[in-house]
């Protein structure tokens, strides 16, 4: 089965899956509405994980950690 499935039973997210923390956050959105889980949710999980699959999620996250070193450059530079 299925990690989407198992959360979609209630059987809750599972540990070390090696899903991403974008995955691994819309998991838990559905573990958290179980068991009113709005298509919404599914969609967003679904998304999440194709995110994962084709490398879109890492290079958002890598894309945020650059920007944050680079503000906290700034702010370093003497009138940042």
């Amino acid at each position: 089965m299925s990690v989407l499935g198992d959360v979609l039973n209630g059987r809750g997210v599972h540990s070390c899956s090696g899903l991403d923390d974008d995955t691994e956050t819309a998991l838990w959105a559905i573990a958290e509405a179980h068991p009113d889980v709005s298509l919404e949710l599914v969609d967003a999980a679904r998304a999440a994980f194709a995110g994962q699959l084709d490398g879109s999620n890492a290079a958002r996250w890598g894309e945020d950690l650059e920007r944050w070193f680079e503000e906290r450059e700034e702010r370093r530079q003497p009138g940042g």
